[in-house]
């Protein structure tokens, strides 16, 4: 079976599980992007520019299509416009063809090629029903997604989004969102050894004896990282001197946070790469993401997970009804509810070993469940699916 699988770029949480996918008996693999991110566009939405500390671009065939945007970007609908892959798709005479959401116009090409060509197309998409959205841009979303062969579902509420669009459960196929579970793992593990969490967290500046909440992510409205600061503000001295946040990020907000957090307990450690950022969920007990409904999952979740933390999130982080169960893999409040939040760091701040063994159940989820193999499973099972169908 000839597949192709069309996307903007190479994105670190996607790459292996392609790479498992071309490993497939009776698979014949071919990506498309539509373009290498240079540093500065990498790290646009962090306000540093970096490139990604790990091969992207190895261990499958792939191809750059000619990206003719006026102004190429991986955050503007416009920004990949690719008109060669009806070409490309014609040439290589695939079976079927898996995109990668519906948000860019490089995505609708795919599908518009497809349809014009008769081949099976397959949708992968983080939509959600968590998400406000004008009637008309959900009817417009279901009239769109009846054009899709069949939907690689990422999670509860992605599905649920589905089907409430009119995707028949047959044509939905789970292929859950992960990270590269065993990786993120052994990483935190060896820093634990070979460091001690003593020595890791003198490494960001944090006392070894205080509770240690982390936050990692771009410092954006969406993920709302000043409902930390202003929780930790609300707590009294006592509660304060048994706590610490560790922020770990960069953006737009960095200069209003730092000044928020002038004499409390946060601390800033900048942008953290992947061979970095292993460290930091080393060194804390528990992770923190009071994201808005614009956090249509949060892998940061898986990853700090993999590594043996408990989450503390939002009820609008998308996969807060996978992967987080009150009082077992972690804890969930009301997005905005800063009291909400302020009350679960008091909860915990003395309870670092109830907090390990949240974090060891949070583990076995993401590694049972949320790893590439299903990914891969259902990606497999969908293939079946619609090229059996268009027989």
């Amino acid at each position: 079976m000839r597949v192709a699988m069309v996307t903007t770029h190479p994105i670190q949480y996607q790459v292996p599980w392609l790479r498992l996918l071309g490993q497939q008996a009776g698979i014949e693999l071919q990506v498309f992007f539509a373009m290498v991110p240079d540093a500065a566009e990498q790290g646009r939405e962090f306000g540093v520019a970096f490139e990604w500390d790990m091969p992207l671009l190895e261990g499958y065939a792939h191809t750059v299509l000619e990206n003719v945007a006026k102004r190429p970007s991986l955050t503007e609908f416009r920004g990949c416009d690719t008109p060669g892959i009806g070409r490309a798709l014609r040439e290589g005479r695939f079976d079927a063809v898996i995109v990668n959401g519906w948000g860019t116009k490089m995505a609708l090409q795919a599908l518009w090629a497809c349809k014009r060509q008769g081949i099976p197309c397959i949708v992968r998409g983080e939509a959600n029903g968590l998400r406000p959205r004008a009637r008309w841009k959900r009817f417009l979303h279901a009239r769109l997604l009846a054009r899709y062969a069949a939907c690689l579902a990422i999670g509860s509420n992605n599905r649920d989004y589905l089907r409430a669009a009119g995707v028949p459960d047959k044509r939905i196929f789970a292929t859950p969102y992960c990270i590269d579970n065993l990786r993120f793992r052994d990483a935190a593990e060896r820093w634990r050894q070979e460091l001690g969490v003593s020595a890791l967290r003198a490494r960001f500046g944090l006392d070894s004896a205080r509770t240690v909440f982390l936050f990692s992510g771009k410092f954006v409205e969406k993920k709302r990282p000043g409902d930390i600061i202003e929780a930790v503000r609300r707590l009294p001295e006592v509660v304060r001197s048994n706590i610490q946040i560790l922020l770990v990020g960069d953006g737009p907000l960095r200069e209003q946070l730092q000044q928020a957090a002038q004499g409390l307990p946060v601390h800033f450690a900048g942008f953290l790469n992947q061979s970095e950022i292993t460290a930091a969920y080393a060194a804390s007990d528990a992770l923190l993401l009071p994201s808005d409904s614009g956090e249509t999952w949060g892998l940061v979740v898986n990853e700090a997970m993999a590594c043996g933390l408990p989450a503390l999130v939002s009820d609008q982080v998308g996969c807060a009804v996978d992967l987080v169960t009150p009082g077992a893999t972690g804890e969930v409040f009301g997005c905005g509810d800063v009291a909400a939040l302020a009350a679960l760091l008091k909860r915990y701040a003395a309870k670092r070993e109830a907090l390990a063994q949240m974090g060891q159940a949070a583990q076995a989820r993401v590694l049972d469940g949320y790893n590439f193999g299903r990914v891969v499973d259902g990606a497999m099972a969908a293939l079946t699916f619609v090229t059996e169908t268009s027989r």
